[in-house]
């Protein structure tokens, strides 16, 4: 079974990458279509393609400081030099021939690349992975400047898929997710973030 695949919303140029942060950084980003103070360039950020992973992991947008959730359009190029640069957060086996090795690349890496449970609309673990990628201030820069075609705010998506949900209307709820696929990669960027081969 594949179960380290990238699904995600895009198109030829674009990939779209959700992000939640609380009205004070995520305002003035829709605002100016690009991420402006106080938004960190000092910090890492974890950039998600999975819709229904973050709404697990904020909520629904109901977590304090994730109560708005960023739909950003970034360039398929400025995502793909971001997996170039990737090392996983644990020493696969499929990825390093040891944990020294991992432990070498990782204390060096500008690019994290983590895989977690990827969620049901209910919220359930699932035995697919869903990608997050963590962009440390070494190339946070080349996000903001380079890769963000848009920023769009998806609270009220949000917050009318839940209510569907918590009314008990779970079929009207899933016809309002983004449509998401399975995203292609090159055997060898597959092969460095631990990713299944097509």
């Amino acid at each position: 079974m594949r179960t380290h695949e990238i699904r995600a919303t895009y198109d030829r140029d674009t990939i779209t990458v959700y992000q939640a942060y609380r009205p004070e950084i995520a305002g003035p980003a829709v605002e100016h279509g690009r991420f402006v103070p106080p938004f960190s360039r000092g910090r890492m950020t974890w950039i998600k393609p999975s819709f229904l992973w973050l709404m697990s992991r904020s909520n629904w947008a109901r977590k304090p400081g994730q109560e708005m959730i960023l739909a950003v359009r970034i360039t398929r190029t400025g995502w793909e030099q971001a997996l170039g640069h990737a090392v996983p957060t644990h020493p696969d086996r499929r990825v390093f021939r040891s944990s020294d090795e991992w432990r070498a690349r990782f204390a060096e890496s500008v690019v994290h690349v983590q895989w977690d449970p990827e969620r049901s609309l209910r919220g359930a673990t699932l035995d697919a992975r869903s990608i997050q990628v963590g962009l440390s201030r070494h190339i946070i820069d080349q996000y903001v400047d380079d890769w963000i075609v848009s920023i769009e705010d998806r609270t009220p998506l949000v917050r009318k898929i839940h209510r569907l949900l918590q009314d008990g209307q779970a079929t009207k709820a899933k016809a309002f997710l983004p449509s998401e696929r399975v995203y292609p990669l090159s055997a060898d960027l597959a092969r460095s973030i631990g990713a299944d081969l097509a």
